[in-house]
């Protein structure tokens, strides 16, 4: 298919949102084999079955006249006729390139349909590394898969180190800090999905704070790693995996949970540090977050690691089903598909942590 421009646009509402319905019941089932690939199952059957969803995917696209979604989907159609006539075995960064193309045309249609801007998405970029996949020898697909995936989720190659000087850290109470823990596994055990995510967070934001080191104190961001969501708490559990728009009242009492803890943290004068990083862990750089709309440097950095912690978090439980790598994979993509949410600075070496991960799954064998 040669080079055409992409328009994204609604050309007819009510065939759009006919799309829409239908790629809701295709997404799943493309996700689905590609995970079955992923775990071995390799065989022809598979494969020609995800050639017909993509193919059929292709023609609603058309009939409906969501036509950016077309050349996209084409692509990946020629990606897996390399696979069905044999020129290349499945491998990872293959279904790696699948999902990304599928989770970007989901977000897509969703800006879309709700009158969002799609700079962040980088749906020309997207369209010309599968060109090059489609286009490029067989010596050389799988490195150009690995190639576009690192180019599309932002993840770098290398470590960018800082000099900042460390600030000799006060003499923190160690029984804080296990009461503060103790209060976190409160929160998790009221839910079977929240199982481990305190130990999962801890680990990822010291991990990404230690990409710079000396800029947050260890201790003050597992304080506020523990204490960030104890506001949650007194929420009606419904809030907790809400799915879709909350209403003005919702987000109202929403807005005002990172202040509950907070507020118990700075009635203890070591944990000043970590009560403005759970105050601020919802701000967002361009002053879109709440409880205060702040802007940029106004959020301190522990802050901004809460944040791209927690959206990790929240986006790998919604896509549990798709296995570690994968969800991973999701996850990692749609953050920074909305990079303006997030601080470059850290975004950048929260990144850098999450290539290392995936690159420790991708050396496991299947099933592990």
């Amino acid at each position: 298919m040669g080079k055409q421009e992409l328009k994204l646009e609604i050309v007819e509402p009510e065939a759009f949102h006919d799309f829409m319905e239908v790629m809701s019941d295709y997404a799943p089932q493309v996700e689905h084999l590609v995970c079955q690939l992923g775990f071995g199952d390799t065989d022809a059957a598979q494969i020609d079955q995800l050639f017909r969803l993509l193919h059929s995917i292709k023609g609603d696209a058309s009939m409906c006249q969501v036509r950016f979604v077309v050349p996209f989907v084409h692509s990946l159609e020629s990606l897996l006729e390399r696979l069905r006539s044999g020129e290349v075995n499945y491998e990872d960064s293959i279904g790696d390139v699948m999902l990304l193309v599928m989770d970007r045309l989901g977000l897509a249609l969703e800006a879309l349909e709700n009158h969002e801007l799609l700079d962040d998405l980088q749906l020309p970029l997207l369209m010309r590394a599968l060109n090059q996949v489609a286009e490029c020898p067989v010596g050389e697909l799988l490195q150009r898969c690995q190639q576009l995936v690192e180019q599309i989720t932002g993840i770098p190659l290398h470590v960018i180190e800082s000099d900042a000087p460390t600030d000799a850290a006060a003499q923190l109470s160690q029984g804080d800090l296990a009461f503060f823990r103790i209060l976190a596994l409160q929160f998790e055990h009221r839910l079977p999905q929240f199982q481990g995510r305190t130990e999962r967070n801890l680990e990822l934001a010291l991990e990404t704070s230690r990409q710079a080191p000396g800029l947050v104190d260890d201790r003050q961001l597992e304080a506020a790693v523990y204490m960030h969501d104890i506001g949650m708490m007194l929420l009606p559990e419904s809030f907790w995996l809400k799915v879709g728009r909350m209403s003005e009242s919702e987000r109202h009492q929403m807005a005002e949970h990172p202040g509950w803890a907070a507020g118990l943290l700075e009635r203890m004068p070591a944990w000043a540090d970590a009560a403005r990083m759970v105050a601020q862990h919802h701000e967002m750089p361009d002053g879109r977050g709440y409880p205060h709309g702040l802007h940029g440097d106004e959020i301190c950095s522990g802050a901004l690691i809460l944040a791209l912690v927690d959206a990790f978090e929240a986006v790998t439980l919604k896509h549990s089903h798709r296995g570690l790598r994968h969800s991973m994979m999701r996850a990692i993509a749609e953050i920074n598909a909305s990079e303006r949410q997030f601080d470059p600075f850290w975004l950048a070496r929260f990144n850098q942590v999450i290539r290392v991960r995936l690159a420790a799954c991708a050396r496991r064998p299947p099933g592990d």
